[in-house]
């Protein structure tokens, strides 16, 4: 029913004593004025399309914490000295990136997502102002987009349904896609060495450096203030991915 209808029927209580009607239909959105007037819709129709979209805007709104898009932490570079030393060792994954092989497609891929780190992680720490946030988030990105790249460097075989939901997450939860997809080159790398002596080595210093980085980058968001804790990261992350590149020769 629409509103103009609600109000035709409400007149036939005008004249009992003690009741009022109020003519609004629950489907109605407006509001009814201050003066006692009541808005009026187009049609049923436009209501019901008005009803749908303050739906759909409330079910977005309560949408699940993983569907929302990250909040980037800013701290860090307190001085100049700071930036200059976090954009040094930056540099090093865009070497890595340069002497990573290139036997195909996904290791191509690969390569060029480890350049894309270096340089997005370069640019973050050159930016200020509003600038900063969005190369945080290009950091992030880039860096799950290189661990989406390597997973499927090593591994062919990777559920199409997980690079699917991985490409739609990418943007918006990279730290999650990150940690999947780390996860499972990390499974593959220590079935490799299990299986060749040769990548034991790799695999050792693999192993102690993420270590030593996942406490730094704990202690980075932990003491946010404390010089050069973010640089020494990229320094034990840099050693942690050049590993990676034996599995791919």
């Amino acid at each position: 029913m629409c509103p103009q209808g609600a109000l035709s029927h409400s007149k036939a209580l005008d004249n009992v004593h003690g009741v009022h009607v109020v003519p609004h239909s629950p489907f109605a959105l407006e509001e009814i004025r201050q003066n006692g007037e009541f808005p009026q819709s187009s049609s049923c129709k436009s209501s019901g399309i008005a009803v749908n979209q303050h739906l759909l805007m409330q079910v977005w709104q309560q949408r699940p914490a993983f569907l929302r898009p990250i909040k980037c932490s800013l701290h860090g570079d307190q001085h100049l000295a700071e930036t200059v030393a976090n954009v040094l060792t930056s540099l090093p994954f865009i070497a890595l990136g340069i002497q990573t092989p290139r036997k195909n497609l996904n290791t191509k891929l690969y390569a060029n997502a480890l350049i894309g780190v270096g340089m997005a992680s370069s640019l973050y720490h050159c930016s200020r102002g509003k600038l900063r946030r969005f190369f945080r988030w290009a950091d992030y990105t880039m860096i799950a987009t290189t661990a989406v790249c390597l997973s499927r460097a090593i591994r062919n075989e990777n559920p199409k349904l997980l690079m699917a939901a991985s490409a739609v997450f990418l943007p918006i939860q990279p730290l999650m896609v990150s940690a999947v997809h780390t996860g499972m080159m990390e499974v593959a790398f220590a079935k490799r060495a299990l299986e060749d002596p040769d990548l034991r080595k790799a695999h050792t210093v693999h192993k102690m450096s993420s270590l030593l980085g996942g406490v730094l980058f704990i202690a980075d968001d932990v003491f946010p203030n404390t010089p050069f804790l973010h640089a020494a990261w990229h320094l034990a992350a840099a050693v942690g991915v050049g590993t990676c590149n034996k599995l791919l020769e």
